[in-house]
């Protein structure tokens, strides 16, 4: 062999043997060239609305609505459909996943009386409900469906008719739902209303037909007590091996009851109850039109940013039945965390240990949340001429809907769009809330995140490796060191520029108190948080008589990873991220400009929308 094949072997073999253990691999040699190949963690987002009303619903019905959940599916995937009011509508960007959740208590009855059904007229309640439409008492048999959720009444539907209406409703989201495509969950709305105190609670079901038809829906009317509700999902599951979840919603609504600290018949609570409830609440709606429940000024005066679209005057009980100041803690999102925290400490299990979302409740078959294109909860307040100039809010089930929010969506990290996906992220809490627009959200809890991990384009591989994501837990809190969280937030490819990224702490002190602060963590436009705490506001870019804006303030995106400077391991703590738009128009600006109104005084002529994430939390 000649020495120039010699030196060309040894080549080809220092070659072969740089090319077999890659240098950039060295530490993990098993690992695939592909960066792609194993990523086993959510990479996308879908969005969705968790309670829409059609015309199934008694109220939805009463109020001006006649699109039965077909019609809603259809819009949510971006057909333009004839409003109730004869107005053409659609939505800007398509929905990813739909549950209609039409009122369990007597779904289906009000549309099948005025066609006289004749399955129906069968019934007793049927044939009662219809004598009363013949002699034009449609209002009287409306106030007989509210007492009979309220439980001052009993009345029932037919089981046999009540089985059939589902089994329609169950045949719809099956002809809707698209594996991969679009998801149409099959759901319902449980209406408990004790005494007027909103406990509603929305049902989704993880399972198809086969299994929901195994079942009539649980209703109010079969009991009004959450505990109830809970044992019939527990004996779904058993019964069909399927899966289910429920989700309270308007808790401001609720004067004190929906996070309160004893059950329903007024006993303590105790461990197995937290764990029932956490087990089966995993979530809560905590914006939509009838308000947002994030938090309340007089809870939080320290937030600048508490009173939003704050929907506060009573429950639906009788007009002029107002609120209590102590009820405040147990009916928004960020005292009840921290209520959650006490009772963990004291009970060994956190019964409010939930997710954020937002959804729409609206009863116009319409899943929009957008502020120009809002078509108000009821028929009845579809766009029109005078919509904006009725501004007393009173405590019965049709508010003005001027005092409506425009408001909200279900953001889901999901490894695909099916029902099994999505629900199993629900059920796992990585999900957040928006009060309509699509902001992009990115929450992860750690304790060894680098400055630089914000601008990595991989930062979700480096959140996921190492740390949790939102809804998650940090625990094993190594010595000295803080707690630091990975966020990263983008702005609707549609919408507004984002203002600035918020963290909210809740803590329990070593004294047994309970505490909370919002940390503002990265600010657009290259501000700062000044000595005293506080940043200068942006000056806002809105026209009101236009209803415009212009994004020539604000950041597309904001990214940072930020360190707890207040941590003390011996504390259980939960944090959450509020991501804010800069301020844009209201919906009730848009409608001023449309019918050439003047806004009313004391109607906000702007807000600032904004994007709720769910909590990590910090258990010693």
């Amino acid at each position: 062999m000649t020495k120039s094949k010699q030196r060309l072997n040894k080549l080809l073999l220092s070659t072969l043997c740089v090319l077999s253990i890659p240098s950039g691999f060295s530490e993990e040699p098993d690992k695939n060239y592909s960066p792609y190949a194993n990523i086993d963690y959510p990479e996308n987002l879908y969005w969705g609305d968790t309670h829409v009303h059609s015309s199934l619903s008694p109220d939805a019905y009463s109020w001006g609505n006649r699109l039965d959940p077909d019609v809603a599916y259809r819009f949510a995937k971006g057909e333009t459909i004839t409003s109730n009011s004869g107005q053409p509508l659609r939505i800007a960007t398509p929905l990813d996943f739909l549950v209609v959740t039409d009122h369990s208590e007597f779904t289906g009855v009000f549309p099948k009386l005025d066609k006289a059904d004749t399955e129906l007229l069968k019934t007793e309640l049927g044939r009662r409900w219809y004598q009363m439409y013949q002699e034009n008492k449609r209002q009287e048999v409306m106030m007989e469906f509210v007492d009979a959720i309220r439980g001052s009444i009993d009345l029932k539907p037919d089981r046999q008719f009540h089985q059939s209406i589902w089994q329609g409703i169950t045949h719809m989201a099956e002809a809707q739902n698209e594996p991969g495509k679009f998801t149409a969950f099959i759901g319902y709305e449980w209406t408990s209303l004790i005494g007027g105190n909103n406990l509603h609670r929305n049902i989704i079901f993880r399972d198809g037909a086969d299994s929901a038809n195994q079942v009539v829906p649980f209703s109010s009317l079969d009991s009004s007590n959450p505990e109830d509700l809970w044992q019939w999902l527990q004996n779904y599951e058993t019964k069909t091996g399927g899966q289910a979840l429920a989700i309270p919603h308007n808790g401001n609504a609720s004067n004190g009851t929906m996070f309160a600290d004893k059950t329903l018949s007024g006993e303590a609570l105790t461990r197995r109850y937290a764990e029932t409830r956490s087990r089966w609440e995993p979530l809560y709606e905590v914006t939509q039109v009838k308000g947002d429940a994030e938090a309340h000024p007089t809870l939080s005066p320290d937030d600048g940013f508490a009173d939003f679209e704050t929907w506060d005057f009573g429950n639906f009980g009788a007009p002029g039945n107002t609120k209590e100041e102590w009820m405040l803690q147990h009916e928004y999102a960020r005292s009840a965390l921290k209520l959650g925290l006490k009772h963990e400490a004291e009970l060994g299990a956190n019964p409010f240990k939930f997710g954020m979302i937002g959804s729409t409740d609206s009863h116009t078959s319409f899943a929009n949340a957008s502020e120009d294109n809002f078509f108000g909860k009821f028929g009845t307040e579809e766009p029109k001429t005078d919509r904006v100039d009725h501004i007393n809010v009173h405590g019965i089930l049709v508010p003005p809907a001027v005092a409506l929010n425009s408001s909200g969506y279900a953001a889901v990290w999901a490894n695909e769009n099916t029902r099994e996906s999505i629900f199993d992220a629900m059920r796992r809490k990585e999900t957040y809330a928006t009060t309509g627009p699509r902001i992009v959200l990115r929450f992860f809890g750690g304790w060894a995140f680098d400055q630089n991990d914000a601008l990595r384009p991989d930062y979700a591989a480096v959140g996921y490796k190492q740390g949790v994501p939102m809804g998650a837990d940090l625990i094993n809190a190594p010595k000295g060191e803080s707690p630091n969280f990975l966020i990263v937030a983008s702005k609707d490819p549609k919408g507004a520029n984002l203002d600035r990224i918020q963290v909210v702490k809740g803590w329990l002190d070593q004294n047994g108190e309970l505490q909370e602060k919002v940390y503002d963590v990265t600010l657009s436009d290259g501000r700062k948080v000044g000595r005293n705490g506080k940043v200068k506001p942006l000056k806002h870019t809105v026209e009101i008589k236009t209803a415009r804006y212009k994004n020539t303030i604000g950041d597309v995106e904001l990214a940072t990873v930020w360190s707890d400077p207040d941590f003390n391991p011996a504390e259980r703590a939960f944090y959450y991220v509020r991501v804010l738009e800069i301020p844009t128009p209201r919906w009730s600006t848009y409608d001023s400009v449309y019918f050439k109104k003047a806004l009313p005084q004391a109607v906000p002529a702007i807000i600032q929308e904004r994007a709720y994430s769910s909590p990590i939390w910090y258990t010693p």
